[in-house]
């Protein structure tokens, strides 16, 4: 479904990201930890057109993407939730929404997106005409991931959607995020939360310094002695 062989990017002269090969198949939940820095965030960016390659490739359903601007990505079935959310905060839940729903199919699903959000986040139906910057940071994840929904999207792409939430919505969010994957959309976790990250995912690639050092089974990497002490505390 998507795959990324030695993909590099670099800020100047400086590499990010180097020789990243990765995969994400169809139905799937895949989780990418690694500390602050590791190119979690930039990787993300680059698979949504965000980062320019420097090498490497981009591939969706063996058709090459590495070119094409974000809104020709979402129009394919990819949808980013950045980190920080990043809503239009002068703007209501249900303008932030629709604005998810912009490409032509989506466009003529919105009503039923926008009712399948609710049904998800009961919390957002009672919030559609507040203004979206009065909401907890909470309220507006579940309006971030509402969003991206409303693309229609077969791989969703999560930055970190833990962060800066209180443990009770942590894990709120990561029910949310298996109950879109148990209806049949992918997804990429980018998380810093790896305990969380490795419970819900099949397979986990470990970055570090802009490079995957660890891949496999999440099982199996929950297990391994460095990933415990390295990530786990263990």
């Amino acid at each position: 479904m998507l795959q990324l062989h030695n993909v590099q990017v670099n800020y100047g002269a400086a590499p990010a990201l180097w020789g990243i090969d990765l995969e994400v198949r169809a139905g799937e939940l895949v989780s990418v930890i690694g500390p602050n820095g590791a190119g979690k965030t930039t990787l993300i960016h680059a698979i949504m057109g965000l980062n320019r390659l420097s090498g490497g490739t981009i591939s969706w359903d063996g058709e090459l993407i590495s070119s094409l601007p974000p809104s020709r990505l979402c129009e394919r079935g990819l949808a980013l939730v950045p980190e920080s959310r990043r809503l239009f905060t002068g703007m209501t839940v249900r303008e932030n929404l629709e604005l998810g729903a912009m490409h032509p199919a989506a466009k003529k699903r919105r009503a039923d997106s926008l009712e399948r959000v609710c049904d998800l986040f009961p919390a957002v139906r009672q919030k559609l005409s507040q203004v979206s910057g009065t909401l907890s940071g909470g309220q507006q994840q579940m309006v971030a991931i509402g969003r991206a929904l409303m693309a229609l999207p077969r791989v969703l792409l999560l930055d970190e959607p833990s962060l800066g939430l209180a443990p009770t919505i942590v894990s709120d969010m990561f029910r949310v995020i298996q109950s879109i994957h148990r209806a049949g959309t992918a997804v990429m976790l980018v998380e810093q939360n790896v305990s969380r990250a490795l419970a819900i995912s099949s397979r986990t690639y470990v970055l570090e310094n802009g490079r995957v050092i660890a891949q496999g089974e999440s099982d199996e990497l929950a297990h391994r002695p460095e990933i415990r002490k390295a990530y786990l505390g263990l």
